[in-house]
């Protein structure tokens, strides 16, 4: 087709001559007229767009993302957006010394090369380096090596959604499942390693610290830290890339802690975006240097000829230093408890009293705090659609109230619905992570039943995904104080209410039955006892944070409760499981204090009180012995359990609380007697 230039087009027909389109409507050799309308321009129909201003395809795709404006106003500068840039760049400059810090090897004279940015991006070597000298260390006489001369790429504080892209990309086994979250394996282990954990006992640790038996803390010495940590950051840096997170702990300003997490995995850098709190961009820009961090090379082993060592991982804490190394274990759960870890050895030192509990807040601004074991209802309970959530799992009490560590929550998936737990059930979605769950090949749906991989099965999530969240996440001072067992045994009241002295006595002894299965298939309980409801995370003696806990419960006017969400009428195979709704009409009770007002009765052998009626409760099952039919096989069962609380205390009978032995006598006294 061509042009005569009259508005008239010409068209090559079969003998390779023009027909041409006259002015009369039709045309020579039989061809139809095409009408046209010419323009100014020359153009039938201008419908086109200024082309874009891209010279290649890499720089089209580069307009399709606009960078981030600078949040906060630059101090004590002048000329613009040329001040502006400079500055950013000056920041980002100060960014990179200080992650080149971290990751610095202590026997070599500078810390790695690093540079912002994926490396899948980069087309040409960066120009863009940071070397950081450490003088005060050795330095030996050759200090070039091959690690050297490489860069590493620094992928810092990415959004869910960069995440999202580097998992499915780069990590096998990572999926989007069809609510949006993202499915991810975290390998050989799911599960804690707590016989793997280790702590540096040094001069200072070795005084302050709970060591020997019955203590989760198991000693390393500083050079096998030392050792353990060169062979992590040797790691980290012969990567490409690694991600680095930069977050804080705790929602009390006050007393809030900067943490660095320096990682090989997407999954483990976004897990850690959920679960500590999310700087802002002003907070972030002026974030400065950590005060605890954690390198967490848990895809390479530690060296098992290395002494203390008992196998291929190692969770290791120099308390120190204020680092935390990983090795041999890719479960994210071990950086969320291992900071816990940190957390009840920093805040007792300020007189704040770190707890593995759940908080809840009424409308009327009544705190309570729920202390439970695995089963005992802790989440199910502390999660209540009258009431604001606090936090699930851990938090601190100040002496302004109480605050959550974290930014997220952790929860179990294992058998999760939406008409169980819808709170949880509608949190899985963008954004949240999904640990070693099954889903359909086809659909992505999730089979929560499914336990192929683990029966540990997790979800991490931002606590703003929880519509009744608390943001900030504080509150007053607490309320009521309850203590959640899940008694097999079926011998302790549905609710007790504890004196002082009571409280100490649970809440160290920390106690609730499972069941477990015998190989002739019959079953029994089997009673379970973990110090202050997490001993695997304290570090102190659990006497300590029990004497906080006494102290502020004192001062605060708090109440405590003993709530056994278990069996009644009889153990587990004969009784029967307390009703979740009158568990929870107990519960509305203790939180509206009409429960506090009841009259009591005291209990034979534990000593406690016990309420005669509450709303929406059977008044014959808040004294056990009424349910059972056999007096004598309650009276046995009573005793046994007793013996097991004795049992277990004995570790405790032999350390004093303060000057004297007073407050030690009370809380023995506060225990069964029989």
């Amino acid at each position: 087709m061509a042009s005569n230039g009259n508005g008239e087009f010409t068209f090559a027909n079969g003998n390779g001559t023009a027909a041409v389109a006259n002015g009369n409507g039709a045309a020579r050799n039989g061809l139809a007229k095409i009408q046209t309308q010419k323009k100014g321009n020359g153009m039938c129909h201008d419908d086109s767009t200024p082309p874009v201003k891209a010279q290649t395809i890499d720089e089209l795709h580069s307009l399709q993302k606009k960078k981030s404006a600078p949040t906060t106003p630059i101090k004590g500068t002048q000329g613009g957006a040329f001040a502006i840039t400079l500055s950013e760049v000056e920041r980002q400059k100060q960014q990179l010394q200080s992650i080149s810090a971290s990751l610095a090897s202590l026997t070599r004279e500078t810390g790695p090369k690093v540079v912002r940015g994926d490396p899948a991006k980069q087309s040409e070597t960066p120009k863009v380096s940071s070397h950081v000298s450490h003088h005060h260390h050795f330095t030996p006489t050759i200090s070039v090596s091959d690690s050297a001369l490489k860069f590493t790429h620094v992928l810092y504080n990415l959004s869910p959604a960069e995440l999202y892209e580097q998992a499915i990309k780069y990590e096998k086994g990572s999926f989007i499942t069809s609510t949006g979250a993202l499915a991810t394996l975290s390998g050989a282990k799911t599960g804690r390693s707590p016989r793997d954990k280790r702590v540096v006992k040094d001069d200072t640790t070795e005084d302050e610290l709970w060591w020997g038996r019955g203590s989760p803390n198991i000693e390393m010495d500083e050079h096998t830290f030392m050792v353990n940590r060169e062979r992590a950051v040797d790691y980290l840096n012969s990567l490409d890339k690694v991600f680095v997170n930069d977050q804080f702990l705790n929602w009390d300003p006050e007393n809030r802690i900067k943490v660095r997490i320096v990682s090989a995995r997407a999954y483990h850098s976004l897990f850690m975006h959920n679960m500590c709190i999310r700087p802002t961009p002003e907070e972030l820009e002026n974030f400065g240097t950590p005060d605890f961090t954690i390198y967490n090379a848990g895809q390479f082993p530690c060296n098992r000829y290395t002494h203390y060592m008992t196998s291929s991982t190692s969770i290791d804490l120099n308390l120190a230093r204020r680092e935390m190394v990983i090795l041999g274990t890719m479960y994210a759960g071990e950086m969320k408890k291992g900071l816990f870890s940190v957390m009840h050895y920093l805040m007792p030192k300020r007189q704040i009293l770190s707890l593995h509990s759940g908080c809840n807040m009424g409308k009327d601004g009544d705190v309570a705090l729920f202390f439970g074991l695995s089963g005992t209802g802790k989440t199910t309970l502390s999660t209540d659609h009258n009431r604001y959530l606090i936090g699930d799992d851990e938090h601190c009490w100040t002496e302004n109230g109480v605050s959550n560590i974290e930014g997220g929550c952790y929860a179990k998936c294992i058998d999760l619905s939406r008409e169980k737990e819808p709170d949880i059930w509608n949190a899985i979605k963008f954004g949240a992570v999904l640990e070693n769950i099954v889903f359909d090949e086809h659909t992505r749906e999730v089979d929560y039943s499914d336990k192929s991989v683990t029966e540990n099965t997790r979800a991490a999530y931002a606590i703003e995904y929880i519509p009744n969240a608390k943001i900030p996440c504080v509150g007053p001072h607490p309320k009521n104080v309850i203590l959640l067992a899940c008694d097999a045994f079926g011998v302790l009241p549905p609710v007790s209410k504890l004196n002082l002295a009571q409280t100490m006595y649970h809440f160290i002894s920390g106690y609730t039955a499972l069941v477990a299965g015998t190989e002739d298939g019959i079953k029994e309980p089997t009673a379970t006892f973990s110090a202050c409801f997490g001993a695997a995370f304290i570090m102190l003696h659990p006497t300590k944070y029990a004497a906080m806990l006494a102290d502020k419960m004192l001062r605060h006017g708090a109440t405590g409760w003993l709530v056994n969400t278990g069996w009644s009428g009889g153990s587990y195979g004969s009784g029967k499981r307390i009703k979740l709704p009158y568990t929870r009409k107990i519960i509305d009770a203790i939180h509206d204090g009409s429960l506090l007002n009841a009259k009591y009765k005291k209990t034979e052998v534990f000593g406690l009180e016990i309420p005669t009626e509450v709303e929406g409760v059977p008044s014959e099952i808040l004294d056990p012995v009424n349910t059972w039919s056999d007096k004598n096989a309650h009276n046995e069962t009573l005793l046994k359990l007793a013996g097991l609380f004795k049992r277990n205390f004995e570790t405790f009978t032999n350390y004093k609380i303060g000057k004297d032995n007073k407050l030690t006598e009370e809380i023995l006294a506060a225990g069964p007697n029989f």
